[in-house]
């Protein structure tokens, strides 16, 4: 008896070690999820969003493709705004939505996918609808290649929902190996070296690609041998360098003008595995200072298109790293310490501290409590824009794979990827705690990720404190001139009793002491915690 694309298809998943599917089951997927395979695992959400979320925190904890399963057009509108996240991250997902059944496709009955090639455009680097029953196996084979090929990202496969039961031609799918890293020109890089031998002042930017590369260890070797201060690229979501490193200068701010000006005095920048560069608030001011030239090293042909200045070189961040570092001369260490910037690799600085006998925890005093509290291992997934500077100058980041957030700026993402990031610890067999900071805000665009978290007594704690405003935005009224902005507070959230509806121990935390008590008892616990901390509500400048 001839397998069904079913089956094979299965087989080929088996081959590619993707037993782990995160979805939110619809109709139109049920006839690909039906007899369930006992060898592969089923991660439910309650909402798409959560399941591509939580696919992307463990794709990057196995550092593998993770397989996204969600339902139809309907679904996979739902899941976009962490596609979009997915795609800024650079991460390798395989993405599948089912549609109608072929016979009615032309007559677009409800819940069609009616183009689904363009719907996920432009987050997703490959989209596609087999023409054929027949083609389903080969298109998740070039799926996986497309999704691992530099620079990694999601994909997209549109399924049919009466493709799986039909037989297939070949009984086995063919299963390629697929390379992961781009080498570099060696002329290239040995005029980037030259540039660097006879630069008197240069300065390294790195990267989120090297911590995805895992290239701590090559880049500290080669900001050792120049003996140069080193950034990390504005608003990274992964952090490149160690943060308590001496060289270690801090983020760099993501705009124009400021940004610059913290590059005076220096004649030649390399920025390395990050666009140039990640801007949001316009403040004017030239891309460089006068006398800097930049050289910028990518893996991504599309972010050497688009960088408004600098010569590039395409090639894998850490190899190119690791071929500089033999190239460069050494220099001798300055007389001068490098200047560390007080909030570290945020972007922006921390709100000022207020004055006074308030009873109400400051983000600063929580952040400093926190770090104080749990193990020197534990990760940290942070939503919580307003208080980015308040929480780097309190919990630095000293080793790699410990810091995650999101690359897009779009709220949702690290909620729920918190979960796959504590499921990729189990799997792993590493076992980190994981602590994820989440605003009280930005907790409710994927709050359903709680659920998920209970469901498989994963232990996370979530940490959300509570300023009951959108702080970030009364950030960007300031900067922006725009008084009299509606709908920048959100009173009236009950975080404990949200925790608790999603099947997770949750509760309040006021005092520094009962902060601290509450994640000794959390880090404890097999599954989820939620702690609700009141803070201050402070504004935090933008530059």
């Amino acid at each position: 008896m001839k397998k069904t694309i079913r089956q094979v298809t299965f087989d080929l998943l088996r081959q590619l070690n993707i037993t782990t599917i995160f979805g939110n089951p619809g109709s139109t997927e049920e006839t690909f999820l039906k007899d369930f395979p006992s060898d592969f695992r089923y991660i439910q959400t309650l909402h798409e969003a959560s399941a591509v979320a939580a696919a992307d925190g463990y794709a990057q904890g196995m550092r593998k493709v993770a397989m996204v399963n969600l339902h139809t057009s309907a679904g996979l509108s739902n899941g976009m705004s962490n596609i979009l996240t997915a795609y800024m991250n650079r991460t390798p997902l395989i993405i599948t939505a089912g549609n109608q059944t072929r016979e009615m496709l032309l007559m677009e009955p409800w819940l069609t996918n009616i183009e689904p090639e363009t719907l996920p455009k432009p987050w997703v680097k490959w989209s596609y609808q087999p023409e054929r029953a027949e083609d389903v196996p080969a298109a998740f084979m070039r799926a996986y290649a497309m999704a691992l090929q530099p620079p990694a990202g999601p994909v997209f496969l549109s399924i049919p929902l009466d493709d799986w039961d039909k037989p297939a031609i070949a009984q086995e799918a063919v299963v390629r190996e697929v390379s992961q890293r781009i080498g570099y020109d060696p002329v290239r890089l040995q005029a980037f070296a030259d540039a660097f031998n006879a630069a008197k002042n240069p300065v390294l930017i790195y990267g989120s690609a090297i911590a995805r590369g895992e290239g701590w260890d090559a880049g500290i070797a080669l900001a050792e041998k120049l003996n140069v201060p080193v950034w990390a690229a504005p608003a990274s979501e992964r952090p490149p360098f160690p943060e308590t490193h001496p060289l270690y200068a801090g983020g760099l701010p993501f705009a124009m003008g400021p940004l610059s000006d913290k590059l005076k005095g220096h004649d030649l920048a390399l920025i390395i595995g990050a666009p140039v560069f990640r801007y949001y608030p316009y403040v004017t001011g030239s891309y460089l200072p006068d006398g800097m030239r930049l050289l910028h090293i990518t893996d991504d042909p599309i972010e050497v298109g688009r960088a408004p200045v600098g010569d590039s070189l395409l090639s894998d961040a850490v190899l190119a790293i690791e071929g500089l570092t033999s190239l460069v001369n050494a220099r001798t260490a300055s007389k001068n310490k490098v200047e560390k910037q007080s909030h570290g690799m945020a972007p922006h600085p921390a709100a000022p501290e207020v004055k006074g006998s308030s009873t109400v925890l400051s983000a600063a005093q929580l952040f400093k409590a926190l770090r104080e509290v749990s193990p020197k291992e534990t990760i940290l997934v942070e939503e919580s824009p307003s208080n980015l500077g308040e929480l780097h100058r309190e919990w630095p980041i000293d080793a790699p794979d410990s810091f995650y957030t999101f690359a897009s700026g779009s709220l949702g993402w690290n909620l729920p990827a918190s979960v796959g990031i504590a499921l990729a610890e189990k799997d792993s067999g590493r076992h980190r705690p994981v602590m994820s900071i989440i605003g009280d805000g930005s907790m409710q665009y994927s709050i359903q990720g709680l659920w998920s978290a209970a469901q498989h007594n994963l232990p996370i704690v979530f940490v959300i404190p509570r300023n009951s405003e959108y702080a970030i935005l009364k950030s960007f009224a300031v900067l922006e001139e725009t008084p009299g902005v509606p709908g920048l507070n959100i009173p009236n959230l009950d975080i404990v009793a949200l925790g608790k509806g999603y099947g997770c121990t949750a509760l309040k935390a006021t005092t520094v002491d009962e902060v601290k008590a509450a994640c000794r008892e959390a880090f404890k616990r097999q599954g989820p915690t939620v702690i609700e901390v009141p803070i201050q509500p402070q504004i935090p400048p933008l530059i």
